[in-house]
């Protein structure tokens, strides 16, 4: 018997590769109506229901307390962690507590970590930010947890929102002093 080193997900992409992953999708789209946004580490949707036991224990471990639990009305999410990172924005923890105790494989500690791991993508407006209408300020680069590979500002004082780094965890968009914030968060297609 060969072990896999309980990457299980790996082995699978690779065994089935995209037939699998387009029929996961296509399932997916049938029986996930609402999308969430799931803790860092989270299988895919149509694999993490099933595989979440609703323990609680990632949301225990979170501390920023960002992760909430999809209330009764959620169907067959009900009970199961998720994330509104605009509202309450993960931390970015390196180590990722809420996955590294989660008793199935509903959640998983990624190989890479955060260089591979998104939440979200964040859209930068110019036209709220008071920077792009001289003011000073910088409290989104300030306060993004991953840093100036995620969100800097340029030599005119501007936020430069980079993509490549941006791990979507939503700090930006709730520490903005705009009204409305000049970050938004949206969720994965996944």
């Amino acid at each position: 018997m060969t072990d896999f080193g309980g990457d299980r997900r790996s082995f699978l992409r690779r065994a089935f590769g995209d037939t699998v992953e387009r029929l996961a999708k296509a399932t997916e789209e049938r029986v996930v109506r609402q999308r969430y946004v799931r803790p860092p580490g989270a299988l895919p949707e149509v694999a993490f229901l099933p595989a979440c036991t609703r323990c609680g224990e990632c949301a225990k471990a979170c501390p920023a307390g960002a992760i909430l639990h999809v209330p009764s009305r959620g169907g067959l999410a009900a009970g199961t962690p998720y994330l509104e990172p605009a509202r309450i924005p993960c931390l970015v923890c390196p180590d990722m507590p809420c996955a590294t105790v989660c008793p199935t494989e509903a959640l998983t500690t990624p190989v890479d970590g955060w260089r591979t791991e998104r939440l979200g993508r964040v859209e930068l407006h110019p036209e709220r930010c008071i920077t792009f209408q001289g003011q000073p300020c910088g409290v989104c680069a300030r306060a993004c947890p991953v840093g100036d590979t995620a969100l800097a500002m340029d030599e005119e004082g501007r936020p430069v929102l980079k993509a490549e780094g941006c791990v979507g965890c939503g700090t930006c968009v709730r520490e903005c002093i705009t009204i409305p914030s000049s970050f938004t968060f949206h969720p994965l297609d996944r």
